[in-house]
């Protein structure tokens, strides 16, 4: 048996393996539109830790961080810099929106804006924002998994089918089993590619080094500059600041954590939650490694795709078995999966639930709105999966726009939750200015000072919230937030 065919079997089997499990998540309470989007908002401590641990663990951990910090070096700590300050938003906002959800009925993001601000004009924008958002953070999972099929079967899976084989499967369970289903698979799912990336960050380190000490030592006498700010490639400081605040941000307004508060059995299990979350930014470390390993063994034939660089390490520079090879691919399949479950789920309740909701399905039964979502599932994967034939150039640029985008919802739901006398126009007015600023200085502009474009799109939006504020004579737009 080649070892092509080892690969193919082993990771063939793992996605069997996890199809059945999604599947066998599927109960009774999925046919009601809270069963199907929030889990009957019964989900406990260790089930939500790992769905929400897969909003990490994703293509991005597998493949981008390690392209990170092969081409940049040092910057690539950023990643754990934002993650530590995403609990506190956990801790903060969690039990709130929780309570706000169970009391009134939320599901979505944009119900909890649109009901604040007695606006659906606004809970329609926040969830156009949210889609835009989540889809490109979508393509980045099957576009990992294809680049993860291709290069461990060494092409005998092409990008193209290796990518539609995990769509297909995330699309299938979701489909069936919303949240149940994501929740347990989650968690299959996470033991799994804890367990790999820890494996192949220390024994990767180790057998072309003699551990992770000797490694750094020997790009410290070799290539310093990969060891210190601004790193390899000149980002600086303002750069790597503003990404950090970005990505912290704009991680608490992805619409999926939302959702995930909703879900939560009570507000201490939140907090129990946010507690034990930076384990996850930990057990990021040793797919660094990798990234770092790679500085030295590709420093005379630099690689054309950096987010290639585990894959490369694993299957040419390693040596390792086609069966270490196949669990290497499933552990790393598992971390694109688990979060494209959860993009999937998210995106197409929102965009049912807040944009289409409210216009072209108004009054529409709970059935046909359930109906709704779950082929809006399929019809968004499939879109995602078309960006990914594209070939994105970067897994991590690509995340870093996408939350450049997102965090413009920050002040909006700011207002919602801790400052009632936030106007409704204040707030649609700054969303609407920092999303078009980010998307030119992204797109069409460079960004002022080299700085990330979500940070000087967040304070344009923030100016205009003022200002509108200021001057505005109309009335607030929302009522107080009650306590809990």
């Amino acid at each position: 048996m080649s070892d092509s065919l080892i690969v193919v079997g082993i990771t063939l089997t793992y996605l069997a393996l996890v199809l059945w499990v999604g599947l066998r998540a599927r109960g009774q309470e999925n046919s009601s539109l809270e069963g199907y989007v929030a889990g009957g908002r019964h989900v406990g401590v260790v089930i939500l830790f790992f769905i929400l641990g897969a909003e990490i663990f994703s293509a991005f951990a597998f493949l981008g961080a390690p392209g990170w910090s092969y081409q940049h070096g040092a910057p690539a700590f950023y990643i754990l810099a934002y993650l530590s300050l995403v609990p506190i938003t956990i801790w903060a906002m969690g039990p709130r929106v929780a309570a706000l959800g169970r009391e009134k009925g939320y599901l979505t993001q944009g119900d909890m804006i649109a009901d604040h601000y007695q606006s659906r004009p606004l809970g329609i924008l926040a969830g156009v924002i949210g889609v835009l958002a989540l889809v490109p953070y979508l393509t980045i999972q099957i576009a990992g998994a294809g680049l993860l099929f291709q290069a461990a079967t060494d092409g005998l899976i092409p990008f193209w089918l290796g990518a539609l084989l995990a769509f297909v499967v995330v699309a299938a369970y979701v489909f069936s089993s919303g949240l149940n289903g994501i929740g347990w698979t989650n968690l299959v799912q996470g033991i799994m590619m804890i367990a790999i990336a820890w494996f192949l960050g220390l024994s990767i380190s180790e057998r072309l080094y003699g551990g992770v000490g000797e490694m750094f030592s020997q790009i410290q006498l070799t290539m310093p500059e990969y060891l210190t700010m601004p790193g390899a490639n000149g980002m600086n400081w303002g750069y790597f600041s503003t990404a950090v605040l970005v990505s912290a941000f704009g991680g608490a307004m992805w619409p999926h954590l939302f959702m995930k508060f909703y879900s939560a059995e009570s507000g201490k299990t939140l907090r129990k939650v946010s507690v034990f979350y930076p384990l996850y930014a930990y057990l990021l470390v040793p797919l660094l490694f990798i990234g770092f390993a790679g500085i030295l063994v590709f420093a005379d034939d630099p690689l054309a795709r950096a987010d290639t660089v585990l894959l490369r390490m694993v299957m040419d520079v390693a040596n390792f078995s086609p069966w270490v090879i196949g669990l290497m691919l499933s552990g790393a399949l598992a971390a694109a999966m688990s979060t494209g479950a959860n993009l999937a789920h998210t995106a197409a309740i929102v965009l049912v639930r807040d944009v289409v909701g409210p216009t072209m399905m108004k009054g529409a039964s709970e059935k046909a709105t359930v109906r709704a979502t779950r082929w809006s599932v399929i019809g968004l994967s499939l879109i995602a999966y078309l960006f990914a034939l594209a070939n994105p150039a970067s897994l991590v640029l690509l995340l870093l726009g996408a939350y450049g985008l997102i965090v413009q919802l920050f002040p909006m739901v700011l207002g919602a939750l801790f400052l009632p006398r936030l106007r409704r126009a204040s707030v649609m007015a700054g969303a609407l200015v920092g999303s078009l600023a980010y998307l030119l200085m992204d797109f069409v502009w460079s960004s002022p000072l080299g700085w990330h474009a979500g940070v000087w799109a967040m304070l344009l939006n923030v100016g205009v919230v003022v200002v509108w504020q200021c001057f505005s004579r109309a009335t607030p737009g929302g009522h107080p937030v009650p306590s809990h």
